[in-house]
């Protein structure tokens, strides 16, 4: 029998949660309860969130006023949270995940699997490493990703959306992933393209910072439009110079074309730069970040950062216009409205 549990409790971790506790009591080759790490935190009023989580079975800080299914247990000891666990599904912000990766070394199942919902990379001297990588790096085990036009929120209010399980060979754990999460509302596909899909993840925050410098200096629909297409095209250019074998139809499953449409129109990082560009760039984005996400992580600014040092290291900077704007921009070395200052000309024929 299949145990799954769920690793970050935030936003998205939590309407994971709720996805996933619904199949586990309909589906006999999974064990009814999932376990939910919660990083220990106290709410304002002085309870520890687990257990308020425990006791309503309700996130109140990340997923107020949803249920997220009584076989749902938040647990803040890690090493308890994945023991017996065989499907582990990592939802935490990307810059914690090592630190996350080291401590669960020699404490899970040799036969675990994981799948990463994570959508940003780290940047080492030795090149760029996608998190699905690092967790099988660092923990020996094979790690699949979902990613899609997935906020949140929607979700939990159980509107129609999709998403794409990118796998590397094991086609029947994809399966078995597809199975965990998919719901009526949630309607999941599975492609064999880890690095497309993971890469359309990730880009597509870059964009959605871009769109959102955009839409605080009211530049219209049709200036986001072209942003939008820039940004396209710039996430397949940069994808198939890192790995060869991504696929072009990989950008036109959930991961990719529609993640990034939802991100652009309605995401955190496009509300966040655009009060960024409303602000002329005064405010700094951590600042904005803690006003405006209640304790949600902004991912597009620190993506854009590891992007531009990969692009830096490899000379390819000129090449990406659209990516090294928002890096500068998002570092104070331009002006907001410099998005549209960009030259895509030259590259039109790559």
């Amino acid at each position: 029998m299949n145990k799954v549990t769920v690793i970050g409790s935030g936003n998205w971790g939590s309407v994971a949660a709720k996805l996933i506790a619904s199949n586990t009591l309909k589906c006999s080759s999974f064990d009814d309860e999932v376990r939910m790490w919660v990083f220990a935190e106290k709410l304002p009023g002085g309870e520890m969130l687990a257990e308020v989580i425990n006791n309503t079975n309700e996130n109140v800080k990340y997923l107020p006023r949803v249920k997220l299914g009584k076989n749902v247990v938040a647990d803040t000891d890690i090493e308890s949270a994945v023991k017996g666990a065989n499907m582990l599904v990592f939802v935490t912000p990307h810059q914690f995940i090592e630190g996350i990766c080291k401590k669960l070394v020699g404490k899970i199942r040799t036969d675990a699997e994981a799948i990463s919902l994570i959508k940003g990379m780290e940047v080492k001297k030795e090149g760029p490493c996608m998190i699905s990588n690092v967790i099988s790096k660092t923990l020996g085990i094979n790690c699949s990703v979902l990613m899609g036009a997935n906020i949140a929120n929607e979700i939990a209010m159980e509107k129609f959306s999709e998403a794409t399980v990118g796998y590397h060979q094991n086609k029947k754990a994809a399966e078995r992933w597809v199975r965990l999460f998919s719901t009526p509302y949630f309607v999941v596909t599975a492609v064999q393209d880890v690095e497309g899909v993971e890469l359309c993840g990730t880009l597509k925050n870059v964009v959605a910072t871009a769109a959102g410098f955009v839409d605080g200096l009211a530049m219209g629909n049709n200036t986001k439009a072209a942003i939008m297409r820039i940004g396209l095209k710039e996430m397949m250019a940069f994808s198939k110079l890192l790995f060869p074998s991504v696929k072009d139809n990989t950008f036109f499953e959930s991961c990719g074309v529609a993640d990034l449409i939802t991100t652009c129109m309605g995401g955190r990082n496009r509300k966040v730069s655009e009060a960024y560009a409303k602000n002329g760039g005064k405010r700094s984005f951590d600042e904005l970040e803690a006003e405006l996400l209640n304790g949600q992580k902004l991912q597009g600014v620190l993506t854009a950062k590891e992007v531009h040092e990969v692009l830096s290291d490899r000379g390819w900077v000129e090449k990406f216009p659209l990516f090294s704007a928002v890096h500068e921009i998002c570092s104070g070395r331009l002006p907001p409205s410099a998005i549209v200052k960009i030259n895509d000309n030259k590259n039109r024929s790559s």
